[in-house]
């Protein structure tokens, strides 16, 4: 009975947030917007190495002001226009996906997207506390997937110092 259990806590969603978390460091950015840092981002990778296209890895972002869910929603949003991502259909059935998941954020508030071969799942935690980050919201599709990280990862990221900073280039 104790070697199912124990196998049951390895292979549990909180097991794997776990490992993701210590994976190594492929690069880090800061965005700023004026005098102002809204956000300090990291790319994480079991190897520390990344390649397009290659799972898994892990954006994680923590938030260095408050942000409302709307604000959040609005800039992928943007960004996904920016880069003519998936159909206009597409782009608002994903924000009314998301609108169901994030949450605002505050100064110290990160949101991590862990991405596999098959889609990929929000992590949450909030600002100044020292609770765990856990899953949020249900998991994403490889089209959103590759949505939503494009918007830091892609050649035509709008932010390619960002790009660049992230994955090591």
């Amino acid at each position: 009975m104790k070697k199912w259990l124990l196998l049951l806590l390895l292979f549990s969603p909180l097991s794997q947030a776990a490992d993701w978390l210590r994976w190594q460091n492929v690069g880090k950015a800061t965005l700023t917007w004026g005098p102002f840092t809204l956000y300090d981002s990291q790319l994480l990778t079991p190897g520390g190495r990344w390649q397009p296209d290659q799972w898994p890895l892990a954006l994680v972002i923590t938030y260095r002001r408050n942000i409302s869910r709307q604000e959040l929603l609005d800039a992928t949003l943007e960004q996904w226009q920016a880069q003519n991502t998936g159909s206009s259909a597409q782009r608002q059935q994903w924000l009314q996906q998301l609108s169901a998941v994030w949450p605002g954020v505050s100064d110290g508030t990160r949101l991590a997207f862990q991405a596999d071969a098959n889609g990929g799942q929000f992590y949450w935690q909030a600002a100044g506390t020292q609770a765990a980050i856990n899953p949020i919201g249900p998991r994403f599709d490889a089209a959103f997937r590759d949505a939503f990280l494009n918007i830091w990862l892609a050649p035509s990221s709008t932010y390619p110092d960002i790009r660049r900073e992230l994955t090591g280039g």
